[in-house]
């Protein structure tokens, strides 16, 4: 050896990539295979793509080269584009050709759709989630706009279309739109009743007639969308949602100004704005006076979305941090075999297991529209969103800390998940608003949380832990309306727990199931990851079925 050699690279090893993200799923499989979902084939390749070294390089090329704002062109003709790099329209092309922004509509013949569209959305945004932005919005407004019989002749085909048409024209001339969505203002942020943005008819008022618009948006998410659902007051019948498009029929871009673009923590692929509407043109949606409404519809869906895209990102960190420890060596073995490790490793996969099955069994539930479905929706949603978003931001600080200083780089994934984390927990309404949507739907219809909490009952009967937080919830939530908002946080959060005891307890196999019912119902679980107990958790089998060695 030279003796002068002092850069000897040894012990170190990259994030995982190129590699299957659906075929070393075990857990993703079994969910889909009790549900008889015929799209398995169709996932894993979805999963080679999305796994492969390319896609990852994608991912990071896109996040690390951010859209530019070119308000005017050269010769001073306002313009409001945003460029984007390369990379980004990759992901955009993978999206749409698996529809992820439309399989439940695209297929309705499907009796696992939503099913199905949650493990793509779980699959994709593992790895770049800024792409996933526009998906979810896309997706989010399908419905409101089949609903309105004349634009959804317009419109539909190109919704629902499997093509990527990155090409900045009128609608009419593209083979595929995406749409967005501006509802937040300066002075309101969650409170969309404080919008001051006005709409006036140009001629007759209501719904499908045409407005102008004027007004601001302080977050306008993804403003090369093809079009925008916007919220505004009228005059004559309060706040309403509004269809904008980008481009006017006659070949003139509407009066949507981009006046900068966010520098936001995470989500850098993505581009997010701030506009002003100087008399856009837009046509009513929905029923007259009933805007709110419209837009809490599309929000329930983007709301999922967030629940499945949270998910995904704690797997992620999960699967790296397995394959990581797997390799360093620390102290004369492997990291993964050094017990302290394993505990924060085990904490970390029950946690992962309890987000994938919640947040599928709630897609799921979108397929159906019986009591309990329909409970699920309504009440496990809002009450999904605010834990297990909340949850990867502390569980992603986590596992950075297993990669030590090499997480703490910006050169590899685990500071992208990092610093992607906060976003699902703050875009379409932040943990207190989730909270206070769960105890509105309570307070609205008792019986819906009494449909959910009674379905739990049949698979704990051998588990008194499990039968007494039942029955404390219950009581709980037959509190007054001042109390119950106090406790809004806590009693979410343990009605999520249970739901995710019950789902393991119905479907994960006895060692996983036993392990998150001894450690979540402990008194210390939850003060930092690894508060485990080894005697209550057959650690190897729990991290063997996370991600097969």
């Amino acid at each position: 050896m030279n003796t002068w050699a002092t850069h000897q690279i040894q012990n170190q090893f990259d994030e995982l990539q190129d590699y299957n993200l659906f075929d070393t799923d075990p857990i993703l499989q079994e969910i889909l295979q009790r549900h008889q979902s015929q799209d398995q084939a169709r996932l894993s390749q979805l999963g080679t793509i999305a796994g492969s070294a390319e896609y990852y390089q994608y991912a990071e090329q896109a996040n690390r080269y951010t859209p530019e704002l070119k308000a005017f062109d050269a010769r001073g003709r306002r313009c409001d584009v945003i460029e984007f790099h390369p990379a980004w329209h990759q992901w955009m092309v993978l999206n749409r050709s698996y529809e992820v922004h439309a399989y439940p509509f695209s297929k309705p013949d499907d009796a696992q759709g939503w099913l199905n569209w949650a493990a793509r959305f779980y699959l994709n945004g593992q790895i770049e989630c800024g792409s996933l932005c526009p998906t979810a919005m896309t997706l989010g407004s399908i419905p409101l706009l089949q609903r309105e019989p004349a634009l959804w002749q317009q419109l539909g085909d190109k919704l629902l279309s499997q093509h990527y048409d990155a090409r900045d024209l009128r609608i009419s001339q593209k083979k595929s739109i995406w749409l967005g969505m501006g509802m937040t203002e300066k002075q309101g942020g969650s409170d969309v009743r404080a919008n001051q943005t006005k709409a006036v008819p140009v001629g007759q008022h209501g719904r499908g007639q045409g407005y102008l618009i004027t007004g601001h948006k302080w977050f306008f998410s993804a403003p090369m969308c093809d079009a925008h659902l916007v919220v505004a007051n009228t005059e004559q019948d309060g706040l309403a949602c509004f269809f904008v498009p980008r481009w006017l029929e006659d070949g003139r871009k509407n009066s949507i100004h981009v006046q900068r673009l966010k520098d936001k923590v995470g989500n850098r692929s993505n581009s997010s704005s701030e506009v002003e509407f100087q008399e856009a043109w837009g046509i009513m949606l929905g029923e007259a006076g009933r805007g709110i409404p419209t837009i809490i519809e599309m929000a329930a869906y983007t709301r999922l979305t967030c629940v499945v895209g949270s998910s995904a990102m704690l797997r992620q960190a999960l699967v790296q941090c397995l394959a990581y420890t797997r390799q360093r060596q620390a102290f004369g073995k492997p990291l993964a075999a050094q017990p302290l490790m394993q505990s924060v490793l085990t904490d970390l996969a029950l946690e992962s297991e309890a987000a994938v099955q919640l947040a599928m069994h709630l897609a799921s539930c979108y397929q159906q529209d019986d009591p309990l479905s329909k409970a699920w929706q309504r009440l496990m949603t809002p009450a999904a969103k605010f834990w297990i978003c909340k949850r990867v931001v502390e569980l992603s600080g986590e596992a950075m800390e297993v990669f030590g200083g090499n997480g703490y780089v910006e050169t590899g994934i685990m500071a992208r998940i990092f610093r992607e984390a906060p976003v699902n927990s703050i875009w379409e309404g932040s943990g207190n608003v989730m909270c206070l949507d769960v105890l509105r739907a309570v307070q609205r219809d008792r019986e819906s949380i009494e449909i959910l909490i009674h379905s739990f009952a049949g698979t704990i009967q051998d588990e008194p832990l499990l039968q007494q937080e039942l029955q404390q919830l219950l009581q709980l939530f037959a509190q007054s309306p001042d109390q119950l908002q106090f406790m809004a946080r806590t009693l979410v959060s343990r009605l999520v727990i249970l739901a995710q005891a019950v789902l393991l307890k119905k479907y994960a196999p006895d060692f996983v199931a036993n392990a998150f019912i001894q450690t979540r119902y402990t008194a210390f679980h939850g003060r930092v990851t690894g508060l485990i107990d080894l005697h209550l958790v057959d650690m190897q089998r729990v991290l063997e079925r996370a991600f097969p060695a």
